[in-house]
């Protein structure tokens, strides 16, 4: 798991014969290769499920229970099916998506899409960068007063500056596990209290469930509804950079060149049954802890009448533990709040970083397979991008509204990471190596699913306000 420094010898971007190594079998011998499912956790858990899960269960209580549980399983098929194909190439995605035609130019017309959707997602990374901030900020307030302009600034600039240095110090491994663990820890401490909500003043039973699951959507919650949808789970850009890690955790260089023998095609299938117990894996991870997060907010916010609005997002959410728990939870919220951030912002950056080199590979500007040279822009990316979020936040200063924005414009493109997916799968991959009869019939209605989700989106969330 994590970043490394590719060489001209161990380059996990070119497949040679000296690099293969047979699958383990079983899931005993497979835990040593799982990790690119846990980095997209820790992606996943941050916006997804403290912002924008929690912001819609204290809008509309449980009524849409079925979506959050939606929302995480219908995406799996389509990032499963995608990471197959890299598996089998050594490309990723965004290499991919340029060969799916027709091309303007250089570019082909999904990453042209993409490139609008990074743009977006300046506002739901700059976000997260204020939610760190914020929650640093009513820990130790700078100025004497918490959430102050001059405090959310001083937090903010800390917050870019350590995460460049973090990650530029190739310590990107150590701190991605550290903060994983906290991940994990703080999602586990929120499902218990989740669990325990019935026997305290903000208790639920099974009608409130029961009533989840009916398969409406409340009129004024269309617009946040659709946030989540986009956000929650993997989106278009977790299913995009979930490639990268399978290439840079030795996948592809262990299935080695497809020399079309009947050896690569046993060992490929063998990688990707390593894969697919990756992507349970972290599907069970960030499932449990979206579930938690909305009902918390269905459960405590709700009731209240409590929103979450702008700066104050942090000291919202803190409620539901010092409502449940007491005052003494509330700095273990906040703690518990800048591991959660941290460790999405932390696994966004370097995941963004790889994209962006890529995509501009994809228009000329460096060669993607020359290894030091795309070191060198993706470090030159940990840099900047950092940088430009934080900027991004402070001139808006709405962590919630700038999250489900990004949520919404992820969304959109779903459907492109579908069709993209679906055409590489028809041209590239060996029918052989397709999934069994299940996962076919799964990966066809998650991507009539998602298609339709994202159909929707383009065509009604852009008249609806965010609130």
């Amino acid at each position: 798991m994590g970043t490394k420094v590719a060489t001209a010898n161990a380059d996990p971007y070119l497949l040679t014969a000296d690099g293969i190594k047979e699958p383990p079998t079983g899931w005993a011998g497979s835990l040593r290769y799982l990790g690119p499912g846990l980095i997209v956790s820790a992606s996943i858990v941050g916006s997804g499920e403290l912002i924008a899960t929690t912001a819609l269960g204290a809008k509309v209580g449980f009524v849409l229970l079925w979506m959050v549980i939606l929302s995480t399983a219908v995406k799996v098929a389509v990032q499963a099916e995608l990471a197959r194909w890299t598996i089998l190439t050594g490309k990723p995605a965004l290499t991919g998506f340029n060969e799916v035609p027709p091309k303007i130019g250089r570019i082909g017309w999904i990453n042209v899409l993409w490139i609008l959707m990074a743009l977006s997602k300046f506002l739901q990374i700059g976000g997260i960068v204020g939610g760190t901030a914020s929650a640093l900020s009513v820990l130790i307030p700078v100025g004497g007063e918490p959430l102050s302009a001059t405090s959310l600034g001083v937090w903010t600039v800390i917050v870019v500056a350590g995460s460049i240095a973090l990650l530029y110090s190739n310590s990107y491994n150590l701190i991605e596990r550290g903060a994983f663990a906290l991940v994990v820890v703080f999602s586990i401490a929120t499902v218990v209290i989740a669990l325990g909500l019935p026997f305290t003043p903000f208790s639920y039973g099974a009608g409130d469930v029961l009533s989840g699951l009916t398969f409406t959507i409340p009129a004024g919650a269309i617009g946040a509804a659709v946030a989540m949808f986009g956000i929650t789970g993997v989106g278009a850009d977790e299913i995009t950079f979930y490639t990268y890690w399978c290439v840079e955790k030795g996948y592809a260089r262990w299935v080695g060149p497809n020399d079309g023998s009947p050896e690569w095609k046993a060992r490929a299938q063998g990688w990707i049954r390593v894969m697919y117990k990756d992507v349970f894996v972290s599907w069970i991870i960030y499932t449990v802890g979206t579930l938690a997060f909305f009902i918390m907010g269905a459960a405590v916010l709700n009731p209240q009448g409590l929103v979450l609005e702008g700066n104050e997002m942090i000291t919202t959410l803190s409620q539901m533990y010092t409502d449940v728990i007491g005052e003494w939870a509330a700095i273990g919220f906040l703690i518990g709040a800048i591991a959660v951030l941290g460790s999405t912002l932390w696994a966004s950056i370097p995941s963004w970083s790889r994209m962006y080199t890529n995509v501009l590979a994809t228009l000329g500007v460096l060669d993607w397979n020359n290894a030091a040279v795309r070191e060198k822009w993706i470090r030159g990316c940990i840099v900047v991008l950092p940088i430009l979020w934080g900027a991004t936040y402070l001139s808006i200063s709405s962590p919630v509204v700038m999250v489900q924005i990004g949520g919404v414009a992820t969304g959109i493109f779903l459907p492109a990471v579908v069709i993209a997916t679906l055409y590489l799968r028809k041209t590239q991959v060996d029918p052989e190596l397709h999934g069994g009869r299940w996962f076919n019939v799964v990966l066809l209605v998650s991507s009539i699913a998602i298609t339709l989700l994202g159909i929707y989106s383009l065509l009604n969330v852009f008249g609806i306000e965010f609130g």
